[in-house]
């Protein structure tokens, strides 16, 4: 079977499985097995797949129809200029999450030179595949700690950072649940996409998404704003007086998590949207802090 007919082949099957981004994932798998990007299968249709590869598709089809997301099939998934290890123990990383990780760089790049001469110090909240982390760590100058509750996603994060050469993160075991005013201390920011699924809501989310995501990343409490209330309460005391909050959040939450904020007596707060313009990106500041 041709490149050609085997692109096909992966499409009709997948889409008929109910798949609708068929013809994408085809390319997706034929360029992991074959090293060639989706342009070079088009421009070598002609070509014979081998019969490992076809055996190797076959199997990866199979696991596809079944709604096991494709990221954990092959393994891997694309964030920024990265290709991340990801299982069922972390959150496979979404575009949102590179719109917040792209804010966060922002920030920190125009504070590049420090605060008051000492280095910037950040936090990432929930830090799964370390994705966010290792955005934070991209930037010279400053220190990075992230936190999990969940050990396996701590070991998956743990290897990203190493693979890819960040090996100063701190990565540490903990729940965002059980902590205190003091755990951390003069952070400059704090990063987090948190669980922010109601709890009755996840029962009807996509199968790649309910039955394969760890229900630890999605679970955001009865109405998906637990972990919000928290961060409400504790951000102001982990951040330095010049310091910032950016947290990724749920279609429709802005105005309930502006009020919830704004009641805690945080500064200014603000919500800004994702590449398919819904309001995404939750960006606020302490109260004696000003936006730069």
């Amino acid at each position: 079977m041709t490149v050609r007919d085997t692109l096909s082949w992966i499409t009709q099957t997948l889409q008929s499985a109910g798949i609708e981004s068929g013809e994408i994932e085809a390319c997706w798998m034929l360029w992991q097995l074959t090293g060639s990007s989706p342009v070079q299968l088009r421009l070598r249709g002609d070509v014979l797949v081998s019969r490992e590869h076809r055996q190797q598709l076959e199997t990866w089809v199979q696991r596809r129809c079944q709604r096991e997301p494709l990221q954990h099939i092959l393994g891997t998934a694309p964030f920024l200029e990265w290709e991340i290890e990801v299982s069922s123990d972390v959150l496979v990383p979404r575009p949102e999450t590179e719109v917040l990780a792209l804010k966060a760089r922002d920030w920190l790049r125009q504070r590049a030179g420090g605060i008051a001469g000492r280095a910037l110090k950040a936090l990432d909240i929930g830090t799964g595949s370390g994705c966010l982390a290792m955005a934070l760590a991209g930037i010279p100058g400053v220190s990075v700690q992230a936190i999990d509750v969940s050990e396996a996603a701590l070991r998956i994060a743990r290897s990203n950072a190493a693979r890819l050469g960040f090996n100063d993160i701190d990565f540490l075991h903990r729940d965002l649940r059980s902590l205190g005013a003091t755990e951390f201390q003069n952070l400059d920011l704090i990063v987090s996409n948190p669980p922010y699924i109601p709890t009755d809501e996840i029962s009807r989310l996509d199968p790649e998404v309910r039955d394969h995501d760890p229900r630890l990343a999605l679970d955001g409490g009865a109405d998906g704003l637990e972990f919000y209330r928290i961060l409400a309460k504790l951000g102001q005391q982990w951040l330095s007086a010049s310091g910032c909050l950016l947290l990724e959040f749920g279609d429709g939450q802005a105005p309930a998590l502006i009020r919830l904020f704004t009641e805690e007596g945080w500064g200014e707060i603000s919500a800004e949207k994702d590449l398919s313009e819904r309001e995404r990106i939750l960006i606020v500041y302490p109260s004696a802090a000003r936006a730069i």
